[in-house]
């Protein structure tokens, strides 16, 4: 057994012998542990993928010896996953376990100076999540909170006194009257936009609730948006980084897009508020840097600065996060970003226990590597980096560096960085992956059509020969800015894309953010412009070389990736010999009445299609893919989920019903029970073989499905319309 194995069994001992001290913690239910998966000839299949652990939230104790974190597991047979709380030293000895639960917890804290752990889990006695303490050894774990709405988050006041969470509430102005005998109606009245999110009816909203603790139990929780119809943490992805409590517990920063109706559908504005908890009174301190988010807010350890992350442009989700600093005393804004000239955006952020300088992480190059910049005369330096996406990096007390890190060969494990080397510290995955063999990732530099050079990550198949041939996959990322850095995904996993036989082109084409703020920008207003042509020159690239089968080549991606599958499905002139789309955007002109968070369409598609003034908007929407079915030659798989409120499922159901009317041969996978992701354990080796089955299906002439499609309807040709980008 690895130490693990051994760690887990033991705590498994001990879980029973607490049974009696697990106060509101469910002990008894069956939980999810690690599964037991047998590996054939090294070969990475769906089931094997489901098997990683997935390890999160890794936090150092006050005194950086000790760190906590959660590691989950799938069960496939159960369709479902549940993440337990670990510990262990800061060099990863003494590995342990310390809760047993059928459900999940999360959002880890230290408290009482590292004597105690606080986090949040299903409590028995209300049956909602709520707060629960520990000691470090899982010992005396009870809930201390009561919280009838229950509890999303927390943060608790840097001497433990009090507490800030997130709950939810009830919306306003709900019409009682008109429901009141009325008790089985399933109707919703709407008179307002953003009636949905993501992948559920608005019905409730957070809101921050303040209490003291006397180290056992919470008191009186106080509303301090009480009255305010507005989100803390702000929907859909808000958390407990949404709080920032002063040092000495006086005061509270929170963050909130503070707007309603039309406003709060069309706008990225939030701002940071400061509640006096002593006068009750709330003070924005945000209003002067722009029109975009304003998020994470970290108070420096004297208490002295405010640190957080700021977008300046209206509507632009995806804008330059700069890192701004704030004197308490003064209110002046310093932005560290612009005083250095550093061109690329700050994904989190940490104070050193010193106050003197910040850790940070920050797409770069088609990584992430974590930098590090003096307050006083910014700097912005890397000091861990390689082939690796750093996460959430933590300075310690003695100069280490925690964080996450994954790539493309391996999921997130703990490690620590000091001096420029940098350790793994967990070894979660470690036995499994030693069984597999995977595939070698390779860096490319490719032209593209306008002088430029673009990062394009190549994956080659386990064993590759370069005497052979095989088929190619081109892979399209989402976003539309999202990095093609070295990610590790549990779908979209290049690793068993490859270990199937198949090279994948993963450029990072424009749009695309770690190659400075114009690169990034360019695709807003330009959608089927240059970045699609940037898709092409990797392609071309790529079939010079004599092991690509350059009749056999794929093209697959989700949301802005699905989009441009089926924008290229109408203008690749017989370069794919296969598409797959998931949840992606089909007709752009009912993409931008359909979707939710109204900012995002109007800014990057230009503006309204109505608008027969604006040429932004008018050449966005007469490239939408629809208009060139005409042109479609390659069979197509269209995958979906029926919760998604972003794309809808329309979107593709659109494409699939157009592929098949003109002649096509295409199939669809439709999750019911599914929103923008495949989620759900069974539903995703279900989508992974439907997948891969379709690739082989069309890319693999060796295959016992292989077959060639029939011919479409004959295409009528389509002029393109003009895409000679201008930004939004």
């Amino acid at each position: 057994m690895n130490k693990l194995q051994i760690s887990t069994m033991s705590t498994l001992l001990l879980s029973a012998a607490l049974t009696g001290c697990q106060n509101g913690l469910d002990t008894q239910s069956e939980v999810i542990d690690k599964p037991q998966v047998t590996v054939v000839d090294g070969k990475l299949t769906p089931e094997i993928l489901e098997a990683f652990g997935r390890v999160n939230e890794a936090v150092a104790s006050p005194d950086g010896k000790k760190v906590a974190f959660t590691l989950a597991y799938e069960d496939i047979a159960q369709n479902k996953s549940n993440a337990e709380v670990y510990v262990m030293n800061i060099d990863g000895s003494g590995l342990l376990r310390l809760t047993h639960t059928p459900g999940s917890e999360a959002n880890i804290r230290w408290i009482d100076g590292g004597k105690r752990l606080a986090f949040i889990s299903k409590d028995t006695k209300t049956g909602k999540n709520q707060i629960f303490v520990m000691s470090p050894d899982g010992r005396g774990a009870h809930a201390v909170s009561e919280a009838p709405q229950g509890v999303d988050c927390f943060e608790f006041s840097p001497d433990g006194s009090q507490v800030v969470y997130g709950a939810q509430i009830k919306p306003f102005n709900k019409n009682e009257k008109l429901l009141a005998d009325l008790p089985l109606t399933t109707g919703r009245v709407v008179d307002d936009l953003m009636y949905k999110h993501w992948d559920e009816w608005v019905t409730e909203i957070p809101h921050p609730f303040v209490a003291s603790f006397d180290g056992s139990k919470l008191g009186e929780a106080l509303d301090i948006m009480e009255g305010e119809p507005f989100e803390c943490p702000m929907k859909p992805f808000g958390g407990a980084e949404s709080f920032a409590w002063a040092p000495d517990g006086s005061k509270l920063v929170y963050t909130s897009r503070k707007l309603a109706g039309m406003d709060y559908a069309f706008s990225t504005d939030s701002n940071l508020y400061l509640y006096d908890l002593q006068t009750k009174k709330t003070e924005c301190l945000t209003e002067s840097t722009g029109k975009g988010y304003d998020t994470n807010p970290h108070f420096s350890p004297d208490g002295s600065q405010l640190a957080w992350m700021s977008m300046e442009t209206a509507k632009f989700e995806s804008d330059q996060n700069r890192l701004l600093i704030m004197d308490m005393a003064t209110r002046n804004i310093r932005n560290l970003t612009a005083e250095a000239g550093w061109d690329y955006s700050v994904e989190s952020l940490a104070w050193t226990p010193d106050g003197k300088e910040i850790v940070l992480s920050a797409y770069y190059q088609g990584t992430a590597p974590v930098f590090k910049t003096s307050v006083a005369a910014p700097d912005f330096r890397i000091v861990a980096e390689g082939l690796w996406d750093y996460v959430a990096p933590q300075p310690l007390p003695d100069g280490t560096i925690l964080a996450l890190r994954h790539n493309m060969m391996r999921p997130n494990e703990v490690c620590v960085a000091k001096n420029g080397e940098v350790t793994d510290i967990s070894h979660v995955n470690d036995e499994l992956l030693a069984q597999l063999k995977l595939g070698k990732v390779e860096k490319r530099m490719v032209p593209t059509t306008d002088g430029k050079e673009m990062l394009t990550w190549v994956v080659l198949p386990p064993d590759f020969d370069p005497n052979k041939k095989y088929p190619a996959i081109l892979y399209c990322q989402g976003g539309p800015q999202q990095a093609v850095s070295q990610f590790w995904s549990y779908r979209w996993n290049f690793m068993i894309m490859a270990s199937q036989g198949y090279i994948v082109i993963c450029p990072n084409r424009r749009g695309l953010p770690g190659f400075g703020t114009e690169w990034n920008r360019q695709i807003s207003g330009d959608y089927g412009g240059q970045n699609m042509r940037d898709y092409l020159s990797a392609v071309d690239y790529m079939k010079q070389e004599s092991y690509v089968d350059s009749d056999h080549i794929g093209a697959i991606g989700a949301s802005y990736g699905g989009f441009s599958v089926y924008w290229l499905a109408g203008h690749h002139e017989g370069r794919f010999a296969a598409l797959i789309a998931h949840a992606g955007i089909f007709n752009i002109e009912a993409q931008y009445l359909e979707t939710e968070e109204m900012w995002f369409a109007d800014f990057d598609m230009g503006g309204a299609y109505w608008d027969t003034n604006n040429a932004t908007a008018q050449r966005t929407f007469a490239n939408s893919p629809h208009r060139f079915v005409n042109n479609w030659t390659a069979p197509i798989l269209v995958t979906v989920g029926e919760l998604d409120y972003r794309i809808l499922a329309s979107q593709g159901m659109q494409a699939f019903n157009a592929a098949k009317m003109h002649g096509l041969e295409a199939e669809m996978l439709v999750f019911p029970d599914e929103n923008h992701w495949v989620v759900k354990p069974q539903n995703a080796i279900l989508w992974q073989r439907v997948f891969f089955r379709f690739l082989d299906k069309y890319l693999k002439p060796g295959s016992p499905e292989y077959r060639r499609p029939a011919a479409p309807k004959a295409a009528q040709t389509v002029a393109p319309a003009d895409t000679t980008a201008t930004n939004a």
